[in-house]
């Protein structure tokens, strides 16, 4: 008999390792601050003599972290552009913060059961840890691991390494790795962790080819039943 789509998911998913740690990106995985990031660019780019982008192109386009995309943006530059976006999005980023549906409730089930919980963003780490902090969820996690924090930032595995730091588990398959792009599934490869795809993004595209998830789940009340 041939296996339906949903058989042949629920049979990959059920051969996943039990976490002892998971550790999840944060922007479009935990929690929604689009339109802060979608102004902060646009000034930055008109500012700098370029054209803008719509709300659409900013959430495909933006991945990698600020210092690793600026500098192919903006050249000798970037420095000077990365000012302005900091600037513009340290003063409206907590305005319009919120966070995914269930992603809380989730978060506090998966502490309860004793699951170590980190996050590896690759948004600037002061920012993420004020935002953690205006939502009440910094001592869900051991770490909160930003870009700039680590000697590099995502996909490559030093922000893993840095997140799991002091909690007695190192990188492999019972570490999770959660995340909405094909930029979190690589990470997860790099680091040995298993990836875990969230969220609306369709696993059989390109961006996926070489880094497809172990799991799928459409949002945080799907992953927390994955989980628990």
């Amino acid at each position: 008999m041939t296996e339906t789509r949903d058989e042949s998911h629920r049979m990959k998913n059920a051969q996943l390792p039990k976490p002892r740690a998971i550790l999840f990106d944060w922007d479009n995985t935990l929690i929604n601050n689009w339109p802060a990031i979608h102004v902060a660019l646009n000034t930055t780019l008109a500012a700098m003599g370029h054209p803008t982008w719509s709300y659409k192109e900013t959430l495909q386009r933006v991945r990698a972290s600020l210092r690793d995309s600026f500098p192919i943006m903006f050249g000798d530059r970037w420095l000077e552009a990365q000012d302005i976006y900091y600037k513009t999005f340290e003063a409206r980023h907590l305005d319009g913060l919120a966070e995914k549906p269930g992603a809380g409730d989730m978060l506090r089930a998966l502490a309860k059961a004793h699951i170590n919980l980190g996050v590896v963003s690759n948004k600037t780490g002061r920012f993420l840890r004020k935002e953690a902090q205006y939502l009440g969820w910094n001592s869900l996690f051991s770490q909160l691991v930003g870009a700039a924090d680590a000697t590099r930032d995502k996909p490559d595995p030093a922000p893993v390494i840095m997140a799991l730091a002091g909690t007695g588990i190192t990188p492999g398959p019972n570490v999770w790795f959660v995340g909405d792009a094909g930029i979190d599934m690589r990470c997860a490869y790099n680091s040995g962790c298993t990836p875990i795809l969230i969220g609306e993004a369709d696993p059989q595209t390109a961006e996926f080819n070489d880094c497809a998830p172990a799991a799928h789940v459409a949002d945080c009340l799907a992953f927390q039943q994955l989980v628990i």
